[in-house]
């Protein structure tokens, strides 16, 4: 499935030229491919890039969906395209961290056949629960969880998923029995949270604030190594279960073989769109946490979610043939 969208057009492609590129550089529209639905997180803050990019490069620059196979589909299409700067993948923890070793085989590596730009921004999980049971904080979940081993359930969007293989992190490094419960997808989740079919689930804070603020679920946790500013009274998971950090994340990656000047390019104007005061705003509107980190803090930052999600993967148990 694809859906593509122009977010700018101008007749006169930039014509300035930096970093040793040619001058003709973007010399036809640049593209976002997003392996997953348009709508989520990922997709808006990826619009709101590709559109501030358009506007200061008075360039064509879109975002296309391209979804399919747990997002393989569209995470091949990068990988096999022209290294030139025209075409950026919308990474996640599902393909970039999880799929290598989730899936028995891929049509792509997720090391060899992508070179990391820019690590965007950070999303925390929210662990939420139903506002008016019995487990008011995380230290209720993990003393309820001892005291009843195999008993508690917990829900996912489903085997293999960033919020499933976040709680099984959890449950090895605190040492407690729960029951996955998966679901087809992060609302039906959470909507068996509020009807007490399971007692907690995790899900990407962008798509919560409105349960929230109508009270239809506590959150009790935060799976960032620290505090998100959009819920400061709600605790790290850290803060109980030191070192621990499941945040999911947007890293955008271009095809092998681009040029070194021109990836670094990229970076620089994608760090500053995500500075911009609008985009910045819209940004933290959404959860996100901005970072902006140049193409080595990046890849050194992708090597090791790979390790972290790797580690995740064999804990749980889960494959995918």
């Amino acid at each position: 499935m694809r859906r593509r969208t122009l977010l700018a057009a101008a007749p006169a492609l930039l014509a300035t030229p930096a970093l040793g590129q040619p001058a003709a550089w973007p010399n036809r529209p640049v593209r976002f491919l997003n392996p997953f639905t348009a709508g989520s997180a990922v997709d808006v803050v990826t619009r709101l890039i590709a559109q501030d990019l358009a506007e200061r490069l008075q360039a064509q620059v879109f975002v296309e969906n391209r979804t399919g196979a747990s997002g393989n589909i569209g995470t091949e299409a990068v990988a096999r395209a022209p290294a030139d700067g025209t075409t950026l993948l919308v990474g996640s923890p599902g393909t970039m961290g999880i799929n290598p070793f989730l899936f028995r085989t891929l049509p792509y590596d997720a090391v060899k056949d992508f070179v990391a730009v820019s690590h965007a921004v950070s999303f925390p999980q929210v662990m939420v629960v139903a506002p008016n049971g019995p487990i008011r904080s995380l230290a209720d979940l993990l003393a309820a969880a001892r005291a009843r081993p195999g008993t508690l359930n917990y829900a996912s969007s489903g085997n293999g998923t960033t919020s499933h293989l976040a709680f099984e992190l959890l449950r090895a490094a605190s040492n407690i029995d729960m029951v996955h419960v998966p679901f087809r997808g992060g609302t039906p989740a959470i909507q068996a949270v509020m009807a007490g079919e399971v007692q907690v689930a995790l899900e990407g804070l962008p798509s919560l604030p409105g349960f929230l603020s109508a009270g239809q679920l506590r959150p009790i946790a935060v799976t960032s190594s620290e505090r998100s500013p959009m819920l400061p009274d709600v605790p790290a998971v850290a803060e109980s279960v030191p070192g621990f950090d499941a945040a999911a994340w947007i890293i955008y990656f271009a095809p092998a073989g681009t040029p070194a000047p021109l990836v670094e390019r990229l970076s620089a104007e994608i760090a500053t769109s995500l500075n911009r005061p609008a985009v910045k705003e819209r940004l933290l509107q959404q959860g996100a946490t901005i970072v902006g980190a140049d193409p080595a803090r990046t890849a050194a930052f992708h090597r090791a979610e790979m390790e972290k999600w790797r580690r995740a993967v064999e804990i749980s148990g889960a494959k995918v043939e």
